[in-house]
């Protein structure tokens, strides 16, 4: 239980760094982003947590968990397919900028995390990880991607996934509620 709770804290810590400058506290901090650099954060934070299903589809043995990571997988790749149509539509090139580097440098990190993890370990470290990264994608989400999008196409995207990530929380919470008795 103790370990747990470290890893827990230790998950949630580690994604709240990871998100820290693209949720700043004070709108005044917000970086300024082009819909582009928009479209870039919101692919690139998507394909996050297919890998991140990817890793789990290999490690885990729990049918809830798989059931999970094929949802987030399956769910994830319908938003970057309608990102990938909407910006081919208006004709813009996703764009690379500090907070999608930012995120893919801290997903190394954290996809590394999880291959040093095995059984139940493995479960408990990706399920907490899953209920870190939503709440601070949920928050980059509302807090800064949609106040930066310019485009009210990109915008109503970027509305419309919300919903489905809340639902993702509630799962990933539900599973790590689960979790917390093995």
């Amino acid at each position: 239980m103790r370990t747990w709770k470290t890893m827990a804290a230790w998950a949630t810590g580690m994604l709240c760094c990871l998100l820290l400058p693209v949720v700043p506290a004070a709108a005044q901090d917000n970086p300024e982003l082009s819909d582009p650099e928009v479209a870039s954060v919101a692919v690139v934070a998507n394909q996050i947590d297919i890998d991140h299903a990817k890793i789990a589809k290999e490690r885990s043995k729990d049918p809830k968990v798989l059931q999970f990571a094929q949802t987030m997988a399956s769910d994830h790749q319908a938003v970057i397919d309608q990102a990938v149509a909407l910006v081919q539509k208006l004709g813009v090139t996703p764009q690379d900028n500090a907070v999608s580097k930012k995120l893919l440098a801290d997903a190394a990190t954290t996809d590394k995390m999880l291959r040093t993890k095995s059984g139940v370990a493995f479960d408990k470290a990706y399920i907490d990880n899953e209920v870190a990264y939503h709440k601070a994608v949920i928050g980059a989400v509302e807090n800064l991607l949609i106040p930066e999008s310019e485009n009210a196409e990109l915008k109503e995207l970027l509305q419309s996934i919300v919903p489905a990530l809340k639902t993702h929380l509630e799962h990933a919470q539900m599973l790590q509620t689960e979790l917390q008795g093995k």
